[in-house]
C-alpha cells in the first residue's frame, strides 16, 4: 500500500504486526502483543483521520488505491452494458458510462476513470477525458431521457485534459454542451464525488439533483497548486491555497453546494474497499428513491444551482 506522509506512524505499527504474525502465533504472549498493537494501531489511525488538514485531505483523495468508477459499477451494477463512443472523433477511455440495473431500478452511469495501475492509468489518461468524453456523456444522456432512465454519475478527476489537442477538438465547449445537457436532463440525477472532484472537468458530470461527497475527497474549481501559482506565485503554498479553496466536503456542505456526505472506512476509502462500496450503495439507494419522487427533475435542478450564492433573508 503506498503510504502517505502523515501515515508513517501507522505504516511503522503495520510492520510490527506484521513481523510479530510471522513468528509462533500460538505463543500467548505474542498474540497479547498482536492485540495491543492493533488497539494501538486503531487508536492512531481514528486520531490521525480525525484531524486531517485540507491539504492532507487532498493527497486521500488522490490515492491511487482508492475505489474507483469500474469498481462501484462492478459491485453495485447488475446487467451492465458499457457505452463507448461519441459517434463523431472517438471513445475516450477516461469517461465510462453504459446502462444497468442498480437495486432493481433500471439506470444510466457515467464516471470518470483513473485506472489502477500504470498501464491502466495511462490508458484511461489518469482520468482526464479529452472534449470526446464529454460528448459520449451527452450521447448517454440522450439515450437515458429517451428511456426515462435516472442517471447515477461518479466524479473522480483531476480536470478535463488541457492538451493542444483537446483544445483543438473544442475541450470548453465540450464542457459547456455537457452541462446544459444535465441541466436539461429530465430525469433524476445523482452525482457522487468519489475522489478528486476538480475545475469543469468535474462540474460537468455534477449537475445533479444530488450530489453526494465521500468523507476525504474534495471539490474545487482549481488543484490547490494551480492556485498558490497563480495567486501566490508560489506552487509551495498548495497547502495554504487547500485551506482557502474550502474544497473539503465538510466545507462544502455548510455552503449547502452538496446533499450529503459519506462516511468512509477507518483510515479512508483506500484501505476498505467493499465497506466503502457498501456504503455508497446504501446512500445511493436513498438517494435515488428520494428524486425519483420529485415531480419535476429538470425545474428542481434548475432551482438547486440558481440559489448558489442567493443571500438567505
Amino acid at each position: 500500500m503506498i503510504v502517505l506522509d502523515f501515515e508513517k506512524s501507522i505504516f511503522e505499527l503495520d510492520s510490527k504486526i506484521k513481523e510479530l504474525r510471522n513468528l509462533n502465533t500460538e505463543n500467548l504472549g505474542i498474540i497479547e502483543d498482536i492485540k495491543r498493537l492493533e488497539s494501538k494501531r486503531k487508536k492512531l489511525l481514528k486520531r490521525i483521520y480525525s484531524e486531517l488538514t485540507p491539504a492532507q485531505k487532498v493527497l486521500v483523495a488522490r490515492h491511487q488505491e482508492r475505489p474507483h468508477t469500474v469498481g462501484y459499477i462492478t459491485a453495485l451494477m447488475d446487467d451492465f452494458i458499457p457505452l463507448a463512443g461519441d459517434r463523431a472523433f472517438g471513445n475516450d477511455l477516461a469517461i465510462t458510462a453504459g446502462i444497468g440495473k442498480f437495486k432493481g431500478i433500471s439506470v444510466a452511469i457515467i464516471g470518470h476513470e483513473k485506472g489502477n495501475d500504470t498501464e491502466d492509468r495511462l490508458k484511461h489518461n489518469f482520468g482526464m477525458p479529452h472534449p470526446e468524453g464529454y460528448r459520449k456523456a451527452c450521447r448517454i444522456m440522450d439515450i437515458a431521457d429517451k428511456f426515462r432512465l435516472p442517471l447515477l454519475t461518479f466524479v473522480d478527476t483531476a480536470g478535463a485534459y488541457p492538451g493542444v489537442g483537446a483544445e483543438e477538438r473544442g475541450q470548453a465547449e465540450a464542457i459547456a454542451r455537457c452541462i446544459e445537457r444535465s441541466l436539461q436532463f429530465k430525469n433524476p440525477i445523482i452525482a457522487t464525488i468519489i475522489g478528486e472532484g476538480g475545475s469543469g472537468g468535474a462540474v460537468a458530470l455534477a449537475v445533479a439533483n444530488r450530489i453526494l461527497m465521500l468523507e476525504h475527497s474534495i471539490y474545487s474549481v482549481i488543484s490547490p497548486e494551480g492556485c498558490a501559482s497563480i495567486l501566490y506565485r508560489n506552487p509551495e503554498k498548495a497547502p495554504e491555497a487547500a485551506e482557502a479553496l474550502k474544497l473539503t466536503a465538510q466545507d462544502l456542505i455548510k455552503f449547502k453546494m452538496i446533499d450529503g456526505i459519506i462516511e468512509e472506512p477507518l483510515g479512508g476509502a483506500h484501505r476498505d474497499h467493499a465497506a466503502m462500496i457498501k456504503s455508497v450503495g446504501e446512500k445511493l439507494k436513498a438517494a435515488l428513491l428520494e428524486t425519483i419522487n420529485i415531480a419535476d427533475s429538470k425545474s428542481h435542478r434548475h432551482e438547486k444551482f440558481l440559489s448558489f450564492g442567493r443571500r438567505q433573508n
